[in-house]
């Protein structure tokens, strides 16, 4: 029998994303500018300068967010057509979201908002949180559903990295507590205050094929080569940024060797998990961010990388199958694996290496507010020393995952509202709910009761 319609009303996607950009351009109009031109041929040359040193970098993260995000998605069979346009969407939304509450609160100057190049840097790592955040809840909510979450996540994302980076001075150039650990537990409690106690069965359509789980590991690949670009951005040119693209590079590596051993000691045949590769291979990016500008021998990174990827794969042997039978949390992305977990181990790392390492002979970060957060941090903690340092990196992580686990819940309990059209639990995970789709013979016309539902939901979300 056909589903009925939700009771939204019709056309609600276009509709709120139009009155956004809508009122984006009118925000624009009013209040957004550019910075003037130097006319001192030094200051142009500087400006040069910092140019040609961000601009690749930040090339860099643009694959990494909308090709190699997205096919590292695309595991699903049936719904990769919808994740690629999703993440793509959630990219751009997040992205103008962000420049408009960090151009208000701080680059607002006489009346204007200075937009530069690391102002969308920043508005973009922003928007990575939403897209890491939304894995948890992939394939089971709608469009609104996820614009609703990424509204909701820019401004929490933006109070809590301020919080984290500028009043605690906490150290985490690569965005290991900020973005991983915060976007992991915020969108794990979306999860679980939008399914509730619920047991949701393994769905058919939810299964890999070849062809999907190498679409994924392609996704993979890409962000594994471009990640060190993501961690060592914000470095300042020079010996901190070389040291955080060695240091990634050579835990990314650990990681990905370590997870092939992982794998296999863990399956009884031998064979590898296609998962475990699709993740593991990344959780050296993850846990590297807050030490990988830290003086550190290039075997702390090496350590540090095959630990993340343990601790990945063994999420996903027991953890998972714990946390989904005791607690009946869904995490359809496996996000707690990747970046909840080793982003837990990071964090703790950075606190040891605090402790060990020469305060003369650290690196300097700049923190997405323009400030050097690396000397601040120091300089604030200088009466008590490392050990004060260590403190605040720990009270950084409990910052993140608790303000994310309330603000993720409260969100997650938002995205309930009928007016959302969140899709029913049969037609999940397919892409013929949200896109017009050929049939094997080229004619759209339905063919099954399924079919039919899927239409009469398509007109109205």
């Amino acid at each position: 029998m056909a589903v009925s319609p939700p009771a939204c009303p019709r056309r609600l996607l276009p509709l709120s994303l139009g009155l956004f950009q809508g009122t984006l351009l009118l925000f624009f109009t009013l209040f957004v500018t550019y910075d003037e031109p130097s006319v001192q041929a030094e200051d142009a040359s500087v400006v040069a300068n910092q140019l040609y040193s961000i601009f690749p970098l930040f090339q860099d993260i643009q694959v990494m967010l909308v090709v190699g995000l997205g096919l590292l998605l695309t595991f699903l069979p049936r719904y990769g057509l919808s994740v690629l346009t999703h993440n793509f969407l959630l990219l751009n939304f997040s992205t103008q979201w962000a420049l408009v509450l960090q151009g208000l609160f701080h680059h607002f100057q006489h009346g204007q908002v200075h937009l530069d190049l690391r102002n969308l840097l920043t508005a973009e790592f922003a928007a990575v949180t939403v897209l890491i955040s939304v894995g948890a809840v992939l394939g089971r909510t709608s469009p609104c559903q996820l614009l609703v979450v990424a509204a909701c996540e820019v401004p929490v994302y933006l109070a809590s990295e301020w919080a984290i980076v500028s009043r605690l001075g906490v150290l985490d150039v690569g965005g290991t507590i900020t973005i991983h650990v915060f976007s992991c537990y915020f969108g794990l409690g979306v999860s679980k205050a939008l399914f509730g106690a619920v047991h949701w069965p393994v769905h058919p359509k939810e299964t890999p094929t070849p062809h999907s789980d190498l679409m994924s590991l392609v996704g993979t690949l890409i962000l594994w080569v471009f990640w060190p670009s993501f961690v060592a951005i914000l470095c300042q040119p020079g010996d901190a940024q070389q040291r955080a693209i060695l240091n990634t590079l050579l835990a990314m590596s650990a990681s990905a060797v370590t997870t092939v051993v992982a794998s296999s000691l863990l399956e009884r045949d031998g064979k590898l998990s296609p998962s475990h590769l699709q993740n593991g291979s990344l959780a050296g990016g993850v846990a590297i961010g807050a030490v990988a500008n830290m003086a550190m021998p290039p075997v702390a990174a090496l350590t540090l990388g095959s630990l993340s990827a343990v601790v990945c794969v063994l999420g996903f042997k027991f953890l998972t199958p714990f946390l989904a039978r005791k607690l009946l949390l869904q995490d359809q992305c496996s996000i707690h694996n990747l970046h909840g977990l080793p982003g837990i181990l990071g964090a703790a790392a950075s606190a040891v290496a605090i402790l060990v390492a020469s305060k003369d002979t650290s690196g300097s970060q700049v923190s997405p507010t323009g400030g050097n957060a690396r000397e601040a941090a120091w300089g604030r903690w200088g009466d008590s020393g490392a050990g004060g340092q260590a403190l605040c990196q720990v009270a950084g992580l409990a910052v993140a995952i608790g303000g994310s686990l309330v603000t993720g819940l409260l969100t997650g309990a938002a995205l309930r509202l009928p007016c959302l059209a969140r899709p029913p639990e049969q037609l999940c995970l397919d892409d013929s709910l949200y896109f017009k789709m050929m049939d094997q013979g080229g004619s759209r016309g339905p063919g099954s009761t399924t079919e039919e539902g899927v239409l009469a939901l398509k007109e109205q979300v």
